[in-house]
């Protein structure tokens, strides 16, 4: 089995492609995809697969624009007129897509999670809620924290990795960063991470409000293959917001919930085999590829990569953000 390079970890997860590296490629890929709208919002929210309109219900709440590739999201009363009420239009989409979901249209609904995501518009408003396992089918940014939990010895630093429980739906058994969650409708990173941190790892709040620090965000474009589950090639723009962990040596994280089967304390070199061996989901990878350029293990001087590696941590996504 051949390693992966840290640039292979990052292509694993940034997989859209660029349109400066291959501008037909970049091309034929976009002329394959519908562009999802909202009514009255100006721009486009996402990049939805052609098989998935397909199979999508055209109900009196959605218009199929088949010459411009576009499928725009119209909610409306009872009389017909136009909703403009951010409740009421996600209220409208959440009992569409529990009807899609009945009828067992798409795989990846099987991964109900009853979790509501939140889509902006081009002034960085909140227009619209939608269940989180429907996201990758409107191709729609997404949002999560994901945070590295690290202990210092006299060895160096050591890092805390947990193992996917074999039930879950998407990688399962495949390794993660300490703590990741997703970000739901109105909820604030750091209130999201103090919440993930006990429901996964079980450590305490008090540590994690006091020792957990922001280094930024990561954003990426990724093309789902199918380890995520469901439907292959749907669209998964997202920006997570990173945080790092120093643990004391005598707090363990254990599985809070269903999510992991353990954690694992493991040297840098250890983590870096096992990124390099495919064990780690792709976007975690790049998370842990990012860790290693802010702590000095990536430099100039030994990633021959570096300055590309450090620029697709940060991609400008072509869809509205908060």
């Amino acid at each position: 089995m051949a390693l992966r390079s840290n640039l292979d970890l990052v292509n694993e997860s940034d997989n859209f492609p660029y349109y400066a590296d291959d501008p037909d490629k970049f091309k034929a890929l976009g002329n394959g995809y519908y562009h999802f709208y909202l009514e009255g919002c100006g721009a486009c929210l996402g990049y939805m697969t052609a098989s998935v309109v397909e199979r999508m219900p055209l109900t009196r709440h959605w218009r199929l624009d088949k010459a411009d590739r576009r499928l725009v999201f119209q909610p409306r009363d009872d009389q017909g007129n136009p909703v403009v009420d951010l409740d009421t239009r996600s209220h409208i989409l959440a009992g569409y897509l529990q009807d899609v979901r009945e009828r067992r249209l798409f795989g990846v609904l099987d991964g109900w999670r009853s979790e509501q995501y939140p889509i902006y518009g081009p002034q960085r408003e909140l227009v619209l809620s939608m269940e989180r396992s429907a996201t990758p089918l409107f191709g729609v940014v997404t949002y999560g924290v994901h945070m590295t939990g690290y202990v210092e010895t006299e060895q160096g630093i050591k890092i805390w990795a947990p193992r996917r429980a074999l039930t879950k739906p998407t990688y399962p058994g495949m390794m993660d960063n300490t703590v990741a969650g997703g970000l739901s409708t109105g909820e604030k990173p750091f209130d999201c991470l103090v919440r993930e941190c006990d429901e996964e790892a079980s450590l305490p709040a008090d540590l994690v409000r006091a020792a957990a620090q922001a280094c930024g965000t990561l954003t990426y474009f990724h093309v789902r293959d199918a380890r995520a589950g469901g439907e292959t090639g749907l669209c998964q723009p997202e920006c997570q917001y990173i945080y790092d962990l120093k643990i004391p040596p005598d707090v363990i994280p254990k599985p809070g919930d269903d999510e992991a089967i353990d954690f694992q304390l493991l040297t840098v070199q250890e983590v870096r085999q096992a990124m390099a061996e495919g064990r780690f989901k792709p976007n975690c990878a790049h998370l842990l590829v990012e860790f290693f350029v802010r702590h000095g293990f990536l430099t100039p001087e030994n990633e021959p990569d570096y300055i590309e590696i450090v620029a697709r941590s940060h991609r400008k996504l072509e869809f509205p953000t908060p």
